[in-house]
Parts: C-alpha cells; structure tokens; sequence
C-alpha cells in the first residue's frame, strides 16, 4: 500500500511517499481503508522529535492521528463494526509508529466512532483530534453550561472553531479571539470577536465586565497570561498548549481517544449544530507540502488530506 513514511526526525523534507506493507490486523482493530485524514500541529511536532520524551517512534513512522474511511475488515473480537462501515478515528496509540497518512491503518475499536452522515469525506477525516480536544475541554475540563459566558483564545483555529460551536451548542456565550480578517466568520459561527494583541484583557472586559466564567487558551503566550485576570468568580481556566495553566489553578487538557466522546461529537454534528472549515486539500503524495502550510500557522479551520 501507499504511505508517507519518515526514518528520521526533520523537517518536512524527510517525509516520503512510497510502498510499505499493509498493517497486521489485531483481535481488537479494524482495517480502515482510508479516505481522508489531516493535518493537526502535533503531526509535525512528532515529526521534529518534540514528542520522544513521552513516545517511544518505531522508525519508519507513518505519521498522522485522524482519518475517515470505510471498515474493510474486523478483527476477531470486535463485534462493533463490520465491512462497508463508515468510521471516523483518533488513532492515538501509545507508540510512534502507525499513523493515518496511508491507504490503509489497523485501528483500535476504542479510537473509533460512525462517520456523521453530513460531513464530506474530507470534513469528517479533519473532525476527530480538533473535536475532541474541544469537547472534553469544553464538556469535561471546564463543564460549559448554559447561560455562561465562555472566553476562547484562537477561535477561528482547528480547535478553536468547533469549541466556539460545541459552546454556543450548550447555550453559552461565546467571545473568541481572533485576527481581524476572522471577525465575519466567528459570527457566523455565533461567537463574538475580539482581537488578540496589546489590549487584549480591556476588550475583554468591555465585553464582560463582570468576567467570563470558562476560559479555553487554544494558544499559550498572553492569551495564557491574561486569562486568570478575566475570570468572574469561581470562574474556570483550561489550556491544551501550556502545562503551566495548573499553577494557575487551571486544567491541562491532552485529549485521548474515547470512542463515546467521539459518537456524541458526531451527533452533535449530524443535528446541524456542528460543522467543519476546511481551508486547504492535499493529496496523500503533497503531506509535506500540507504539514509545510500548517506548521506556518495563520490557517483559518483544518487542512485535509485525501487518500485515493
């Protein structure tokens, strides 16, 4: 089968499209032939050797944690899907090894979830790392309810944009940051802007004077810093980027799969109230171009990867 491959940290350049063999089945996984992936920031993170304190890489690697696809075969003791199924996956495994970017990927059952029947192949292949990272951080982490005002650094980011959808879905209010060209499009998502930069905390307050009661930092740097100072009291603080948050008595969230947080994600799209932006597609053969552009930041939803 097709793959992109690397044997050894580095830059985009070290990324290869070439024949590798096809996974071994486990009793617990599926054969997912692949239709559609994408690119998040930790794939070129794992790329650039970021990750090997915590992760063990098993060169080559393939690289990639999302995909869409459809079930070619299940593994002895899976009694959940079958051949012709559609699924969508967060295939997070413990070691660096076998990722997403291929034709075909062994995935565990518990990565997994249905494919929500309205999103494209590659809206559905870019939704499993940014939609969970936002639902356990906005429903676990910071337990979002209704009538709340709810503060989201980088809104019109992969995360950042489903967790303004996930939030105005609970009935919270909304207020994202983000840069002037993205005020239109927040919006339309029901958030309202604000622009990040030297001021950041007064335009805040002008909108909450009386404090938000969650923060989400999708960011790090000032959003990070001026979150605590925003708070209402009680109010909560989370960050997927800056450990640090903890000393500020927040939560840190590192997402996991879980197949249950992944089914309710896609319900929550199947019944209108969540979408997914794609700003660019990549063929499997151009991930280096696709990681290129992610890792230079300033893109506006997720970028896709088809498989032929």
């Amino acid at each position: 089968m097709k793959a992109i491959t690397y044997s050894r940290y580095g830059g985009p350049e070290v990324l290869e499209y070439r024949d590798v063999p096809e996974p071994k089945l486990g009793p617990d996984s599926v054969l997912v032939r692949v239709r559609a992936s994408s690119v998040n920031p930790v794939d070129w993170k794992v790329r650039e050797g970021y990750l090997d304190g915590i992760m063990d890489a098993f060169f080559p690697v393939v690289p990639g944690w999302d995909l869409a696809g459809v079930v070619e075969r299940a593994g002895a003791a899976v009694p959940e899907f079958a051949p012709g199924d559609e699924v969508i996956g967060y295939v997070r495994q413990d070691v660096v090894h076998h990722g997403t970017y291929a034709e075909y990927v062994a995935a565990p059952v518990r990565t997994l979830a249905p494919k929500p029947r309205t999103l494209s192949w590659e809206q559905a292949g870019s939704l499993p790392l940014v939609g969970l990272t936002a639902y356990q951080a906005l429903v676990k982490a910071l337990a979002v309810g209704a009538g709340e005002t709810v503060l989201v650094h980088a809104a019109a980011g992969g995360v950042g944009h489903i967790a303004v959808q996930i939030a105005v879905a609970r009935g919270a209010r909304v207020i994202g940051t983000a840069s002037e060209r993205n005020f239109d499009h927040l919006r339309e998502l029901g958030a309202e802007p604000v622009a990040y930069g030297d001021g950041l905390a007064d335009r805040v307050r002008r909108l909450a004077p009386d404090g938000v009661h969650a923060a989400l930092d999708l960011i790090g740097g000032e959003a990070l810093e001026v979150s605590p100072g925003l708070l209402a009291e009680g109010g909560r603080l989370a960050s997927i980027v800056d450990g640090r948050v903890k000393e500020l008595g927040g939560a840190y969230v590192f997402v996991r799969p879980d197949s249950a947080d992944l089914t309710e994600l896609g319900r929550l799209v199947d019944s209108g109230a969540v979408t997914v932006d794609v700003a660019q597609t990549f063929p499997l053969e151009r991930a280096a171009e696709a990681q290129r552009a992610n890792a230079e930041g300033h893109v506006r939803g997720k970028i896709a990867i088809t498989v032929p």
